[in-house]
């Protein structure tokens, strides 16, 4: 029988049998896009939240890993392995950007992913981890199995994006990278992120 009732992204999605290792991804944004569509997380349909900050474009497909939670064991690691002070996860699905080299041309697809590693942003006193990760079968972007392999100039748009996504003239910075992490610290911060999921649940149950 075939589904007659549209998934949620982030409830009705399976993230994958083999995750971390490969995850279940749901696109939001594309690089083309001139304004930031995330998830309504009430009815599941895709929204405008803003438009993109003056000329500052998403790097890479951009969106979520379903049936994860970005809460206590999130900004736990963060605190951990930063030394900073963090108030909590930013209580939102956990974030993803994929690169292929492959025209994607809109959001609100579901695609298989592989991470390879991860950015801990700090966004307003908050952990909200950035994954990175490549298009499953991708035969340009599949070669790099570490984050560290990838050239610096992909790396150094990722950093510039989010550290300057939410700016505004005038205005203080509120997002700062605390580190970066390889692929096996992004299978234990997904692994987090679905733990935290599960508390999510159990809470309000």
């Amino acid at each position: 029988m075939f589904r007659t009732n549209k998934a949620h992204p982030w409830h009705g999605i399976p993230i994958n049998d083999n995750s971390p290792a490969e995850v279940t991804v749901f696109i939001e944004i594309v690089p083309r896009d001139t304004v930031k569509y995330e998830v309504d997380k009430e009815t599941g349909y895709l929204k405008i939240d803003r438009p993109q900050q003056y000329s500052n474009v998403v790097p890479a497909n951009y969106g979520f890993i379903p049936k994860t939670y970005c809460g206590d064991g999130i900004a736990n690691m963060a605190r951990t392995n930063s030394g900073k002070t963090i108030s909590d996860g930013d209580n939102d699905p956990l974030d993803i950007l994929v690169l292929s080299e492959h025209h994607i041309p809109r959001g609100d697809i579901i695609l298989k992913a592989t991470p390879i590693g991860g950015f801990c942003l700090i966004d307003g006193g908050e952990a909200d981890d950035k994954i990175i990760a490549v298009l499953k079968g991708d035969k340009v972007f599949e070669q790099y199995t570490e984050i560290s392999q990838l050239p610096k100039g992909i790396l150094e748009r990722f950093e510039h994006y989010f550290l300057t996504y939410k700016s505004l003239p005038d205005e203080p910075n509120i997002c700062e990278i605390a580190y970066s992490y390889g692929r096996e610290e992004s299978y234990r911060v997904i692994d987090a992120a679905i733990a935290d999921y599960a508390t999510l649940l159990a809470t309000n149950a």
